[in-house]
């Protein structure tokens, strides 16, 4: 027989961009869901689950990072040739399906949605190229009361994930008041580029300041590494115009209002009707008591994707955030969304009003164990039964499955019984708060031993050598068989917590 090629061996690896997730951070994330799905619910959303794959042409060309392959998705063809694509957002796929199944759904549909999208973008410290996001939408609402609901949504799962008021905000602003700026600088609508090149600078004004942005509104800025980024191309005259509009914005909404009421012209349509949406949210969050303190207008609010056609929001952590070096960390957003009254109408033809939020579960999750990180909580291992005569397998699956009945987790040791060290290593790896030890002598007195893992740790480093370990043989107790459920209990719930 000849001998394996080792060459021929795959090599254990993960692809670029992806990573395994273990089951401490999984526990968080579905007790983080939980709660999100609860607040979606409240609001009488109803879940939707769409496929993973849709075809190509389905979920249209929106992405803005169009020099990757594909255009950003990962695509492949069927036995059909044609061509699929992994979705790259939550959003497309409800188009297709509200398109597909209209005439059946009740108008406005309410629902959510959550699951992982797939980006084909280059990765970074922190940005994958699978995410976890987690939607709300209604769909066949024209009213901005359905945009102003949205914040108010993105507010109240915030405070139910235990984010203090003041410690987040959500940033409103409109794409047809950035409409309005281009439309009363003069600029050439179908110059796509330019604008693009003017909403980029906008979005950096947090990061880079005025100046800045200045600098990518004109012939463009040399960073600190001495990459040249190419600007707008706006004369002095323009410039000062986008000046003036970014500086209209104040922690007060009805401040904002009033400034932009003096930088939009009369025959300027597009912006007036940014301005009177503004208008109208500003008024149905405060009726319903959401003051500045939660939601604020900002400018510099774009959104990446070219679907948006109305009000959009972005939801951004306040509070100082230190890393394990006691550096802070800024996480940005953690979840944004707006209106795309015209992403179904690509199937239909007809016009079909739609708004959205959508939470970045994982950008989220990481906020929160970072903010929380001094009370993270420790998962419970399970019970572990260990095995001391092999032949009375039988037994201690009793013991394990009377446990379980009881609802408390609890598993049998499968490994190699041979040595008993390992048994208990194996445990200490498990997280295990006390095992379940049942010798002959034990069996003979109808009792079985617990062992208190938790207490045992404490105990054993106080104590100096290995006669005195034997002598006291810390947090260690024989009980009665017919206890061995409610002894256990008693462990369980000194160490609750």
């Amino acid at each position: 027989m000849s001998k394996t090629n080792k060459d021929a061996r795959p090599t254990p690896r993960l692809p670029r961009g992806l990573r395994d997730i273990e089951a401490a951070e999984l526990r968080q994330q579905q007790a983080m869901l939980v709660k999100i799905r609860e607040v979606y619910e409240r609001y009488g959303f109803e879940p939707l689950e769409t496929p993973a794959f849709e075809y190509t042409d389905a979920l249209g060309k929106f992405l803005p990072d169009q020099d990757r392959p594909n255009e950003g998705v990962f695509s492949l063809q069927d036995e059909d040739e044609q061509w699929m694509s992994l979705r790259y957002d939550l959003t497309a796929p409800l188009a297709r399906y509200v398109a597909q199944n209209y005439q059946f759904l009740p108008k406005p549909f309410r629902r959510y949605a959550v699951g992982p999208v797939w980006r084909n973008e280059k990765p970074g410290p922190g940005r994958f190229r699978q995410f976890m996001q987690f939607d709300a939408d209604t769909v066949g609402a024209e009213s901005v009361a359905a945009d102003a609901e949205m914040c108010m949504l993105a507010a109240d799962t915030l405070e139910a994930l235990g984010i203090k008021r003041g410690d987040y905000v959500i940033k409103v602003n409109n794409r047809k008041l950035l409409d309005g700026v281009l439309w009363s600088l003069g600029l050439d609508y179908t110059d796509a580029a330019r604008h693009a090149a003017i909403f980029r600078a906008l979005d950096k004004f947090d990061r880079l300041g005025m100046d800045g942005v200045k600098l990518l509104l004109g012939k463009g800025r040399k960073d600190e590494s001495g990459d040249f980024t190419p600007g707008a191309e706006l004369t002095a005259k323009q410039i000062e115009s986008v000046t003036v509009f970014m500086l209209s914005w104040d922690d007060i909404r009805a401040n904002t209002i009033k400034r932009l009421e003096g930088f939009f012209s009369n025959d300027n349509e597009v912006g007036q009707q940014g301005l009177e949406e503004l208008r109208t949210i500003d008024a149905l969050l405060a009726q319903a008591g959401y003051e500045h303190d939660r939601i604020v207008f900002d400018g510099t609010v774009v959104r990446g994707l070219d679907y948006y056609t109305g009000p959009v929001f972005e939801t951004d952590l306040t509070m100082t955030i230190l890393d394990d070096e006691g550096r802070p960390v800024r996480f940005g957003s953690v979840g944004s969304g707006g209106r795309y009254d015209g992403l179904v109408a690509r199937f239909t033809g007809q016009k079909v009003p739609a708004t959205g939020f959508s939470i970045g579960v994982s950008r989220l999750q990481a906020a929160l164990a970072a903010l929380h990180k001094d009370k993270a909580p420790v998962a419970e291992g399970p019970v572990i039964v260990t095995v001391m005569e092999k032949e009375r397998i039988a037994d201690y699956q009793k013991l394990v499955q009377a446990l379980r009945a009881a609802n408390i987790r609890a598993e049998l040791y499968l490994g190699n019984p041979k040595k008993f060290g390992k048994q208990l290593e194996y445990a200490d790896k498990r997280g295990s708060p006390c095992v379940v030890i049942q010798g002959s002598d034990e069996r003979a007195k109808g009792e079985v031993t617990l062992k208190d893992l938790v207490e045992g740790a404490k105990a054993a480093a106080a104590i100096k050598d290995n006669r005195e370990w034997k002598e006291q043989r810390p947090a260690q107790v024989s009980v009665k068989e017919a206890d061995l459920v409610a002894e256990v209990k008693k462990i369980l719930a000194r160490h609750a917590g």
